[in-house]
Parts: C-alpha cells; sequence; structure tokens
C-alpha cells in the first residue's frame, strides 16, 4: 500500500518530504515486526540486539561502552539493559581485571541457548521482506547506505 493511502495524505512538500515520512512509517512498521517476533520470549528490540551482539564476541567479555558502539538504536542505556538481562539469567558482568572502573559483559549458556530458539523462528520474521526479490532486497539495502551518507 502506498504511503499515501496508508496515513491518509494527499500530498506531500515534495518527493524528498514524501521519502523522510516512508521512511519513518516503515521503520516503525518493520520495527513492530521484531518487537511481535520477540514478545513470546519476554524480550525487547534493544535486548536483542545486546545478546547478539555478545554472542559476537563470545566467548570474549566486550565492556559496555563497546556494546553502546554497536546497538543499532544509540540512544539505548546499555547499562540499564545489561542489569534486565543479568537479572534473566542470560548475561555475566565482572569487573575488568585491567581496568577495575570497567565491566566485562559476556553471554550465559542460557542467553546462546535463548537466541538459538530465535534463529528458529527468525524466517517468520523475515517472511515479512520475501515479497522483495533479492535483487530488490539488495537495491534497498544500497539506497538505504546511500540514503546515511553525507
Amino acid at each position: 500500500m502506498k504511503i499515501e493511502e496508508e496515513i491518509k495524505q494527499g500530498a506531500f512538500k515534495s518527493v524528498y518530504h514524501k521519502l523522510m515520512i516512508n521512511q519513518l512509517f516503515t521503520g516503525k512498521w518493520v520495527a513492530d515486526v521484531i518487537s511481535n517476533h520477540l514478545k513470546p520470549f519476554d524480550l525487547t528490540s534493544q535486548q536483542y540486539n545486546v545478546l547478539r551482539i555478545l554472542r559476537g564476541q563470545y566467548p570474549q567479555a566486550i565492556s559496555v561502552n563497546a556494546i553502546c558502539d554497536r546497538m543499532i538504536d544509540k540512544m539505548s542505556n546499555v547499562s540499564r539493559l545489561v542489569d534486565k538481562l543479568k537479572a534473566k539469567g542470560w548475561v555475566e558482568r565482572r569487573v575488568n581485571l585491567e581496568d577495575r572502573r570497567q565491566m566485562d559483559i559476556s553471554i550465559t549458556e542460557a542467553g546462546l541457548n535463548l537466541l538459538t530458539e530465535i534463529d528458529g523462528v527468525e524466517d517468520k520474521m523475515l517472511c515479512h521482506f520475501n515479497h522483495l526479490s533479492e535483487s530488490e532486497a539488495e537495491q534497498l539495502n544500497n539506497l538505504l547506505d546511500a540514503l546515511r551518507e553525507q
């Protein structure tokens, strides 16, 4: 469905204004798709992002600041996210022996098992995008990358 129909707007100031609104609307739509698929796991998309970063580092630990640098949502409060993940038993936090001011975060076996379970249903998330051909998906990826260049 066209963005005009989705938000019931007749015209935009310019094609760039339409692009901005369309990208905001579509970004929210994608976030909702992901959120709905993570809900059964009692996981937010930001927590999922942290766990995926930690899995990428496994078995090494990583600092909170390094997690911040890799987050998709740069405004996330990573310390709070780590606290919630720790309470669920999915991450561990230890004082860095070389710099006692820094905390090292690592994923637990339970966190790895959770991600494996989510990996099993990830295709359900991706099915929202597979009506695009691989060529179209690659073109859209390139366009989105170009949009962020300044």
